[in-house]
């Protein structure tokens, strides 16, 4: 048997689960409002809509606090609240009003962008805005023992004032009047004073960092505060890399990432069409300089959500790096390839699409609801034909199945730090990739396979 190997870079889709203490700190939170509930509810009379209506309240902001409560204490993903997020619509509002007791204005395509920035940098620059936070509180336990949704207002204030350079005047009076109304005027005041501190710190460039100073442990403590890592990772990367290299990493992470679109061949759809939509759009694009049906989108993914290009199908978000796997894998029509750890199923599609209707991928994959929205995404995209789920567990599959195929591609689950700027990540995270790193992924493969092997 012939083995062909290759590398691309890991993939995760990384849990944002609260931890039990954090889960404790939002249940005997003074206000029931603020707990996070999944329950579906009645839909919400056009009455009752105007009676619980407050335009005075700053819509983006209400929306990010009440997504990061979900995130924080719901266990929800950032990226999967920013595609299903509908604005003005029902589903976003009903959480607003559940969470906050009364719901905003619609969102515009402005706020939807906000939203999406504030919500994503929010995550991403926790640890340091913690830092600032408690700092400015004077009193390690006033900020131990905040109200979840009081510090989610100010950790949005503070990334504004801090990370995006929004004038001071609006951060300060927006989150003052959103603490006021979803809390008490109290929350208010407290938000209004932790807020102008920072503000005049800031004018006199005087934020307080740690010192980089110390031991090796204690500069790593430092280096995880201004760049918002996990010590253990900088440890790592400061260990085998260098610290000068290792800040580098660090600020690629923290950078905005790029994106790339894959047209749809399978609806017809090709890259100039693509071309021609991101123009209509006005979304700044590239070409991929590797592969055909791949663009390259460094802002303006908002725009094409809201545009329904991806709900229909026409397209799909793809880092070249898994288009260039799959181009690997070459599938040609007729072939039958095997995808293990399918889910959520990106190059499943793309292979499937390559095949032209004749052929078949076995998308196995442990998680069963993940593989039910890869059915769901392979209807969409008009390739169900040609791919066939199976829930099982890869490292017992082999011993029961007599599934005979062309080419295997193995994606194994890793650490997914190669793509981590492409990831909002927060506590619960750090805490899963902390238990990763002990953790050695290993699949025996045999009998699976008559004439291709390719081992990612």
């Amino acid at each position: 048997m012939s083995m062909a190997q290759a590398v691309s870079l890991p993939r995760i889709l990384v849990s944002t689960d609260a931890s039990k203490a954090l889960s404790k700190q939002a249940a005997s939170t003074r206000k029931p409002r603020t707990s996070i509930s999944t329950k579906k509810r009645a839909k919400v009379s056009p009455s009752r809509r105007t009676q619980n209506l407050n335009l005075e309240v700053s819509p983006h902001r209400a929306v990010s606090a009440v997504r990061l409560m979900r995130i924080q204490f719901g266990g929800a993903f950032a990226d999967l609240l920013n595609k299903k997020g509908k604005g003005s619509g029902d589903n976003e509002m009903g959480y607003v009003e559940r969470t906050l007791g009364f719901r905003t204005k619609d969102l515009d395509d402005r706020d939807l962008r906000l939203v999406t920035d504030i919500v994503g940098g929010t995550i991403r620059w926790r640890r340091y805005l913690d830092h600032l936070i408690c700092l400015l509180c004077h009193d390690e336990k006033t900020f131990s023992s905040m109200e979840p949704l009081l510090l989610q207002i100010l950790r949005i204030g503070f990334y504004e004032i801090v990370k995006l350079d929004m004038p001071p005047y609006a951060v300060v009076d927006e989150n003052v009047r959103l603490a006021k109304v979803a809390l008490r005027p109290g929350a208010g005041n407290l938000v209004n004073g932790i807020l102008r501190k920072l503000v005049l710190l800031k004018d006199n460039n005087s934020l307080p960092l740690p010192k980089l100073e110390g031991n090796d442990r204690a500069q790593a403590r430092a280096l995880a505060t201004i760049y918002s890592h996990p010590v253990w990772m900088v440890r790592r990367w400061t260990k085998y890399l260098g610290q000068e290299e290792a800040i580098k990493l660090m600020v690629w992470n923290n950078s905005d990432p790029s994106f790339s679109l894959r047209a749809n061949s399978r609806k017809g759809v090709t890259r100039a069409d693509l071309v021609m939509q991101l123009n209509l759009l006005k979304v700044p694009h590239e070409l991929s300089l590797h592969l055909d049906e791949f663009i390259r989108v460094k802002t303006g993914l908002q725009n094409v959500i809201q545009a329904g290009l991806l709900k229909e199908g026409l397209c799909a978000v793809q880092d070249e790096s898994a288009g260039l796997v799959v181009a690997v894998v070459d599938p040609q029509p007729g072939q039958s390839i095997v995808d293990c750890c399918a889910a959520p199923g990106g190059k499943t599609l793309y292979m499937a699409s390559c095949l032209s209707g004749q052929g078949l991928v076995y998308a196995i994959d442990i998680n069963k609801g993940r593989l039910r929205i890869l059915n769901e995404t392979a209807k969409l995209h008009q390739v169900n034909s040609v791919i066939r789920t199976i829930h099982a567990d890869l490292r017992t599959f082999a011993d029961n199945s007599t599934v005979k195929c062309d080419k295997v591609l193995l994606d194994a689950p890793c650490s997914g730090l190669g793509v981590l700027s492409k990831t909002c990540v927060g506590i619960g995270d750090w805490r899963i990739w902390k238990s990763l790193r002990y953790c050695k992924t290993s699949f025996l493969m045999q009998h699976l396979c008559e004439t291709k092997y390719l081992l990612l």
